[in-house]
């Protein structure tokens, strides 16, 4: 009793510590460099992930065990506690000192004595803190400067969100025009941030100057935010602190650190307590038979003494040892090196797991891109005919020799290849522009970085993007002859092939005047904005071409299944088509991108400006008003081409997936690309056999398709099951017990477009309805 008075005293004087000082979260202003003008009490900027403090550990450890044996020896009752007290002892300092790495890593801080050194635990709101290339953003701040030339810079999140690609971010303009970062500490300016919230995706604020006249006030979105526990992938950035401690946006995504119970610690204490039950019973017997004669009540206690043995409190002491020599042989396997293992009480459950739910991508596959098609309609270009694209590249920018007069040919030849020539130029000149690359100078040990910058070294240059697709597009761009060599936030340069280089300004090329929005995205997006186009036509009339002159007759079918199937109405047809070309693309497990352009006048670039602007700056609703004023440019462009681009399998994931399955651990994969890439995928990796039949479950969009789409998949035995995300939504929602136990009895299943949040569904349905262990894995696993 006293344990638990002791317990409960310091469990509700630590509610009151961590309290205290807090209370509701609310918005704040946030003065750059003056943290003494806090309006408001923040919490210190620590992180702890620990489960007990010195007052809490004793008293408050025995309440979370459930042993089912407190009555029997207290000896063996000791000892089983001793040795669990002590595991836990041993996880729990390797916590403090994790934590005390992260609190105690050292950054620069902006004062004006200049800088100073200080721990990351000593971090205040309001300060200008200073973060380097590769070094963790220590608190959630926002971008005010950085070193990079583009004025922007790279995030690494994949600590945060689970994501590998990286994240671009701006810097608030403003702050960014200051000659040097000691200026942030000359101006009269602050931040105004809303509440702390776990939204990771989303931030509104506003960043004001009041000394300049008039005063300058600018909005504050996600991509002027530095959330902690992301990682700075390019040049040194300078940030002011808006959230610390538990405030922060990775903390509060995080649950509360706990005690983690597996299955089979429950099922022996269930059998505790029987055995425990069993024992007491025995005992009663055993004073009834003795007709309860004299003091029967200290008979009892001798019989519960006398078959304590039946309860195995050695068993548990076995069990925690045993869980230390697994957790230990897992750390030290030479085959999965750097494995940490966070808790040691739930290692068995690794041998428990019956579904296996994947991604695709960085996961089946290394997420490193490889361009392998473009698609003019007519003519489709394989890695075996890029010679013709580069040489298409080399006639526009390059001075050709005059045909010899020998040379015999119709007219019609010559203006046939100049018009192809053009057409691929625009859509390579399209791929090179359109993308968020930025090209890195960095020193080879021979050239410095300043001349490798100034004179666009091949040697030095390094490309850095949000995503591996974006790195594999500009890369072929430049094999072909189109090279990326500088960008900013206002202009693009590119080189051409005779080392000219090209400044083109953000919708505007210089040499021409022309203003041209380009686009490029998923074919189930772009298939709604790009317009009617020629050569989707002629590609129904002649076929298209493989390879540079082999015909593609099995595309002539699908395309022509899919015109009669939507009618003869240009724009159905026209989307039939495009779909029907990317999905054969996608059937050779290529991701694809659609891209176009629209050319626009000046009073038409005039007028959006205008609207962007003016939506920027808005306080309620500024995303959904951004969106708005975007998807006003996003209609009726050109199309100009197909990209292909392929995502390499991981090493030695076919016979990993092969031991999964001999061991009886049924595989799902859950990915956002199209149907034909996840199946082609699927059977690459072997996830489906080859013996296997796969059924791909039509596309239904109301309750009738689907009980009717069901009963057809009923029919069907030991088969593969591929199904959309649209189609998965519309089951679940009508026939969700029907559709997850036909699931649950295929060898494999493949989910398609499926959104983050389907994805959490599927494992909490699994979990549910077959109450059998699931294990969810990432990119990030």
């Amino acid at each position: 009793m006293a344990l638990i008075l002791w317990a409960y005293f310091f469990h509700r004087c630590c509610e009151w510590l961590r309290c205290c000082g807090g209370g509701d979260p609310r918005p704040r202003t946030v003065w750059l460099g003056h943290p003494e003008k806090r309006d408001q009490r923040y919490p210190r900027n620590v992180i702890n992930n620990q489960k007990y403090n010195f007052f809490t550990f004793l008293p408050g450890f025995v309440p979370e065990m459930r042993l089912g044996a407190l009555y029997t020896y207290w000896v063996p009752l000791g000892f089983v506690l001793a040795v669990t007290i002590v595991r836990e002892a041993v996880e729990e300092i390797r916590c403090y000192m994790r934590d005390k790495e992260v609190n105690s890593q050292v950054y620069s801080r902006l004062t004006s004595r200049g800088t100073v050194k200080v721990k990351s635990s000593n971090i205040q709101v309001g300060d200008l803190i200073l973060v380097e290339k590769n070094q963790r953003v220590p608190a959630d701040m926002i971008f005010l400067r950085t070193s990079e030339k583009n004025g922007s810079c790279f995030l690494r999140t994949d600590q945060l969100d689970g994501e590998t690609d990286w994240k671009l971010r701006l810097p608030v303009a403003c702050t960014q025009r200051l000659p040097t970062a000691a200026d942030l500490l000359q101006i009269r300016s602050y931040v105004y941030a809303e509440e702390p919230n776990i939204d990771i995706h989303n931030f509104l604020g506003t960043f004001t100057r009041e000394d300049s006249d008039p005063p300058i006030s600018e909005s504050l979105s996600i991509e002027n935010t530095l959330w902690a526990g992301t990682v700075i992938a390019s040049g040194t950035v300078v940030g002011v602190v808006l959230y610390t401690g538990r405030e922060l946006r990775s903390v509060m995504n995080t649950s509360d650190p706990r005690s983690k119970i597996g299955l089979f610690d429950l099922e022996v204490n269930c059998l505790t307590k029987i055995l425990f039950g069993a024992l007491v019973v025995v005992s009663l017997v055993m004073v009834a038979l003795q007709h309860f004669a004299g003091r029967w009540y200290l008979q009892i206690i001798r019989f519960l003494l006398l078959f304590s043995n039946i309860i195995p409190i050695s068993l548990r002491v076995n069990l925690d040892m045993g869980k230390m020599v697994y957790s230990w042989v897992i750390r030290r396997d030479s085959k999965i090196p750097g494995t940490v293992v966070r808790s040691s009480t739930i290692p068995e459950q690794l041998g428990r797991i019956s579904y296996l739910l994947t991604d695709k991508t960085g996961t089946l596959t290394q997420n490193e891109m490889v361009f392998k098609r473009l698609h003019l309609g007519t003519v489709a270009y394989g890695l075996d005919s890029m010679d013709e694209v580069q040489s298409h590249i080399f006639s526009i920018y390059t001075q050709q020799s005059q045909e010899p007069p020998t040379q015999k040919g119709p007219t019609v030849t010559t203006k046939v290849r100049r018009t192809m020539s053009s057409r691929v130029h625009e859509a390579v000149k399209a791929i090179a522009l359109c993308h968020n690359v930025t090209p890195v100078y960095e020193s080879n040990g021979v050239t410095d970085q300043a001349e490798a910058e100034k004179q666009f070294e091949d040697s030095c240059r390094v490309y850095q993007a949000s995503s591996p697709d974006e790195v594999a597009l500009v890369q072929w761009t430049e094999s072909v002859g189109l090279t990326l060599v500088g960008r900013d936030q206002s202009s693009m340069q590119l080189r051409t092939p005779g080392d000219q280089i090209l400044n083109l300004t953000i919708l505007q090329d210089e040499s021409t005047g022309e203003i041209t929005f380009y686009m490029k995205g998923a074919d189930v997006v772009m298939a709604g904005i790009v317009q009617y186009n020629d050569w989707l036509e002629e590609e129904l009339e002649g076929g298209v071409l493989g390879d540079v002159g082999r015909p593609d007759l099995r595309q002539v079918k699908v395309t022509s299944a899919f015109s009669s199937l939507l009618g003869d109405g240009k724009s159905e047809t026209h989307r039939a088509r495009l779909g029907s070309q990317c999905g054969n693309m996608a059937r050779e497990g290529l991701r694809v991108l659609v891209v176009a352009k629209k050319s626009l006048t000046e009073e038409q670039y005039q007028d959006f400006e205008a609207r962007y602007v003016q939506a920027k700056l808005s306080v309620h609703d500024r995303s959904l008003k951004v969106a708005t004023v975007i998807e006003s440019l996003e209609m009726e462009m050109e199309l100009l081409c197909l990209t292909g681009v392929e995502d390499q399998l991981q090493a030695d994931v076919r016979p990993t997936l092969e031991t999964l399955r001999n061991a009886g651990i049924k595989v799902w994969m859950l990915t956002g690309d199209k149907l034909e890439t996840a199946t082609c995928t699927a059977k690459n990796a072997h996830l489906v056999t080859r013996n296997q039949d796969i059924h791909v479950f039509r596309l239904v969009t109301n309750r009738g398709e689907a009980h009717l789409e069901l009963n057809a998949f009923r029919r069907k035995h030991d088969c593969a099951l591929v199904i959309s995300g649209d189609s998965l939504e519309v089951c679940l929602k009508y026939y969700e017990y029907e559709f997850m136990e036909l699931a649950c009895q295929c060898p494999a299943v493949v989910c398609c477009r499926c959104a983050p949040t389907q994805k959490a569904q599927i494992v909490r349905l699994l979990q549910e309805r077959t109450g059998k262990l699931t294990c969810a894995v990432d990119a990030l696993s």
